[in-house]
């Protein structure tokens, strides 16, 4: 998938022929409208294994056609980053460390590290002066609606561009970021940049606003697969996302200066959307979106981007993406991150981490499970306090630490390690700290408790069940964890299950251990049921009837 590739060739459609060719894409001849009907497909095929498809849409009414789907399992995942399976990164960055770091005593020893050296200065990106594919085709007025721009859910605000690789730059180092940040169309010349308050994006623009200045944005879509998974990734805040994807794919990025912004990009990507943001200008309502929680996420106020100017290729593929209630696309680029990253986190912050797992019912910050080689009383804490203030971590909601005899990637292990062991009066830890600012059980907004269950001690669990999942109303369980639902949950359903539990709950304010029984409210926290409760409380992101009908008339082999 890594292989080389003509100068000009468009990365993006040699993905999708490779894709073709390995019978994981499907390209869809009938007319699908980019509104909801796009979505609502994608949405069927991601959720069974055996429609699983990328999914290309040329019948869309525009002259692009849209991607969707394109890194939505582990094969298509594996195939972006040119790797057989995803801990295959995770092993050659562990080579790179070992060798950087191993002792060089003689002479010898560091002539033997050059050629690494040599093959990492061939990661950084470079700037180029030549002609660039992204800029065969210059819109004469900028026009976000010649674009198949997608509109996923019923109650989603408008249109969303769900795939861009947003480039913003330090004001005091000019260091680059290129980060990932869902944009509404407000107009054709203008969109919402929803970048939360942790990401680098809005610490840039914070630097503007103080500053006084207008701040340069660049958007671009497409291009070599890695460079979309590269801004999706928890990189720490200044290092270049273009380094990381010129180590991925062995070779460097090649980065030209755009027409109209002092910001350079990616040289062969199908899109580049330039312009700025003016620190001087109210923020604009943005949402409600359909979110990758599975819930809307609500409006809010955030910057204005004004465009200046639209080039791309002739050639020119529209990637999206869908999110909403997993498993989605998403789920699987989650997935090579944590693969990705265990490794730095094994060498430089908890060499006793051995495996990690982010369940996709979990949506990456709500659950996460860690497996650690235990050698001291406490050591289950000392990882959740690390990770809880380690980068994207610190989001974390419920973090359960294992020891080295569980495998974690095997539901059935885990399971039975958790009846064995786990007491609720002695292995539970409540903290609080940052949230994501998705979350919406938390009382406050981006704030609220957390939860570390430690299941790496050796004691015998209690003679009664591990859990039960109850209504509402119901009467007391026998149980050492009761979790309770909302009347309408299928409480059979142990996925749904899981992943309403991470969304609904503040672990500070709904879980309690109340005679050796750990509760855990999980039902809907609505303010008019719950003053104690006075933020909003979304829905679930979902088609209307008429969409999933319209769907149901396309004539497509897959649904």
């Amino acid at each position: 998938m890594r292989g080389y590739l003509k100068k000009n060739t468009n990365p993006l459609a040699h993905y999708v022929a490779q894709l073709e060719q390995r019978g994981e894409l499907l390209r869809v001849s009938a007319q699908v409208s980019p509104a909801f009907e796009m979505a609502e497909i994608v949405d069927r095929c991601s959720k069974d294994p055996a429609r699983n498809k990328a999914l290309l849409f040329a019948n869309n009414g525009t002259q692009f056609p849209v991607l969707m789907n394109m890194m939505g399992s582990e094969a298509r995942m594996c195939a972006a980053l040119g790797v057989q399976q995803l801990d295959d990164v995770r092993q050659r960055i562990e080579s790179f460390f070992d060798q950087i770091v191993s002792p060089k005593i003689t002479l010898w020893d560091k002539l033997k590290l050059l050629p690494t050296l040599q093959q990492a200065s061939q990661w950084l990106p470079r700037h180029s002066r030549a002609a660039a594919p992204c800029q065969q085709v210059v819109m004469p007025t900028p026009n976000l609606d010649l674009l198949p721009i997608t509109t996923s859910w019923e109650h989603d605000g408008g249109r969303f561009i769900t795939l861009p690789m947003v480039h913003t730059q330090d004001l005091q180092t000019g260091i680059r970021n290129v980060g990932m940040y869902r944009m509404q169309v407000l107009d054709a010349a203008a969109t919402g940049m929803h970048w939360h308050k942790h990401k680098t994006g809005a610490r840039h623009f914070a630097q503007y606003q103080a500053a006084g200045q207008q701040m340069p944005v660049v958007v671009t879509l497409g291009g070599d697969p890695i460079y979309t998974y590269c801004a999706t990734a928890p990189l720490p805040d200044g290092v270049d996302e273009y380094l990381l994807a010129g180590f991925l794919r062995s070779r460097a990025v090649r980065l030209v200066r755009c027409i109209t912004q002092p910001i350079y990009v990616a040289a062969d990507v199908d899109f580049v959307i330039e312009g700025y943001i003016d620190p001087h200008e109210d923020l604009t309502l943005e949402g409600p979106f359909g979110d990758h929680t599975g819930f809307y996420s609500l409006p809010d106020y955030y910057p204005r981007f004004h465009i200046t100017a639209i080039t791309h290729r002739r050639d020119a593929i529209y990637p999206a993406t869908l999110v909403g209630v997993p498993p989605q696309e998403d789920a699987w680029m989650a997935k090579a991150s944590e693969r990705i990253f265990l490794a730095p986190i094994r060498k430089a912050l908890l060499p006793e981490v051995l495996d990690m797992n982010m369940p996709p019912q979990g949506v990456m910050h709500n659950l996460a499970l860690v497996k650690i080689c235990k050698t001291y009383e406490g050591q289950a804490l000392k990882v959740a306090n690390a990770l809880w203030g380690a980068g994207q971590m610190m989001l974390n909601k419920i973090l359960v630490v294992t020891s080295q005899n569980v495998d974690i990637q095997n539901f059935k292990n885990f399971w039975t390690i958790a009846e064995q062991h786990f007491d609720p009066t002695k292995d539970i830890y409540f903290g609080k700290g940052p949230l994501d600012v998705l979350d919406h059980a938390a009382q406050q907004c981006g704030y609220g408790g957390k939860l570390c269950i430690d299941l790496t001690a050796e004691h015998a669990a209690p003679p009664t069940p591990l859990f039960a999942l109850v209504h509402k109303g119901d009467p007391a369980a026998t149980a050492r964890v009761v979790v309770t639902f909302d009347a309408d949950v299928n409480t059979s359903n142990l996925p749904r299950c899981l992943w309403l539990l991470g969304n609904n709950i503040d672990p500070e304010r709904d879980c309690k251990v109340i005679d050796g029984q750990l509760h855990v409210d999980a039902t809907s926290k609505l303010p008019s049921q719950n003053p104690a409760y006075t933020r909003e409380w979304p829905t679930i992101a979902a088609s209307s009837q008429a969409v999933q009908e319209a769907v149901d008339r396309i004539a497509l082999p897959i649904l």
